[in-house]
């Protein structure tokens, strides 16, 4: 390996399994501190009493790496706090946040209970700016004792929050938010050295095999040959985003699925009409026509008919 983020310290979160444990061995591999993030939930939140998280740090020292496990709910204010607080103690230091950990709780809008939008929005949403506040906060008072750090928030967004995913809309509505929440980071984090990136992954998890259907059969792995699917694809990208190198990228979001990485282009100003005065609801049939016709059609949502 390249030692890419030799000494480097970062933060994986859900880095027990799947994706996120790509991450973290991905990391170690190139040379990087890791603190492997997980509580070992089940796929869909529910607590499995295990610890896969012990596995995934194993692995790495069994490896020649460096690592320790943390077990704190990143949604939990005091959890995400410790959570940085164990990189710091343990490695002296925070360079990288992964944000990682999030479940699935699929239902149609008709049918979602109260309980199943909150706990994804929490997990997701609140379970990315949490972790993101204490690291940002420790990387403020940093800069600010003259020990600036080149530092990199990554975040995980999704196609489903892209584009949207019908059956999905609590997963949705929160990996829109993530991905608002990275432009919104990048731009408050600028004037410390601080990066902030999101990749909206494609790969064969917990989750994904979970849908059944056409997606679990586009996510099965092949008989043989390149694993488009394989969880450790999506990592290269994060490795890099990671590193020093990285510095002039923040702001932005990639589609990564197999060996392809994808620039995702966000809200833009469209085309735009003014009548200099107040407009009359009657006018604006013919004028939203001009402009709708003049614009990019919209991508489609997943698994609309």
């Amino acid at each position: 390996m390249s030692g890419l983020v030799q000494d480097r310290v970062v933060i994986v979160t859900g880095a027990g399994r799947g994706i996120g444990r790509a991450h973290a061995l991905a990391f170690a591999a190139e040379g990087a501190k890791v603190v492997v993030n997980d509580i070992g939930a089940g796929a869909d939140g529910s607590d499995t009493g295990e610890s896969p998280a012990e596995q995934v740090v194993a692995e790495i020292k069994a490896a020649g790496g460096q690592a320790v496990i943390n077990g704190d709910d990143v949604a939990s204010w005091e959890g995400a706090e410790n959570l940085i607080k164990t990189a710091i103690d343990n490695f002296g230091a925070l360079d990288v946040l992964v944000n990682n950990a999030g479940f699935l709780r699929d239902r149609m809008l008709v049918s979602m209970s109260e309980e199943e939008w909150d706990s994804v929005t929490r997990v997701h949403l609140k379970g990315h700016f949490a972790p993101l506040r204490h690291a940002a906060a420790y990387w403020r008072a940093e800069s600010k004792a003259g020990r600036p750090r080149q530092a990199r928030i990554i975040n995980t967004t999704s196609g489903a929050g892209l584009m949207g995913s019908i059956g999905q809309g609590n997963y949705a509505a929160a990996k829109a938010g993530i991905a608002e929440l990275t432009i919104q980071a990048a731009a408050e984090m600028a004037n410390y050295g601080v990066t902030a990136n999101a990749i909206a992954p494609a790969a064969r998890t917990r989750m994904t095999l979970g849908a059944g259907g056409a997606m679990a059969d586009a996510m099965a792995a092949p008989e043989e040959g390149f694993d488009a699917m394989a969880p450790e694809n999506i990592s290269p990208l994060v490795v890099w985003l990671g590193s020093t190198e990285s510095a002039e990228v923040t702001g932005r979001v990639f589609e990564v699925e197999g060996g392809k990485v994808t620039v995702a282009d966000g809200w833009q100003h469209g085309p735009a009409w003014d009548k200099g005065d107040r407009v009359d609801p009657k006018e604006l049939g013919p004028v939203v026509a001009d402009l709708l016709a003049k614009a990019p059609k919209p991508a489609p949502v997943y698994g609309a008919r």
